[in-house]
């Protein structure tokens, strides 16, 4: 993709990109034709999803917050869901 580009453009000069409408209403499909519930999934899961992964793999709270942008490490640790353990193993993994 190069500069203004679009994952998705829209169909219609005055629109750049599709809707959030009509985004929603592609996964709402893509969720449909695989077999699972549609009400179960959407596009903010799918967000969730993906950051939840980020942060497991990496252990990188930093990264998930910019990626979020959330300006208070506090929103990013609850949006995870992360526990006081969890921040304890991670810092113990790491070595000084």
């Amino acid at each position: 993709m190069i500069g203004s580009e679009y994952l998705w453009p829209g169909r219609f000069h005055e629109r750049l990109h599709i809707s959030t409408r009509q985004y929603a209403r592609l996964v709402r499909d893509w969720v449909s034709s695989i077999g699972l519930e549609p009400t179960s999934y959407g596009t903010h899961s799918m967000c969730r999803t993906k950051i939840a992964q980020i942060y497991r793999k990496t252990g990188n709270l930093r990264a998930v917050q910019l990626l979020l942008s959330h300006t208070k490490m506090d929103n990013t640790v609850r949006y995870l869901g992360v526990e006081l353990e969890d921040a304890l193993v991670i810092a113990e993994a790491v070595e000084i």
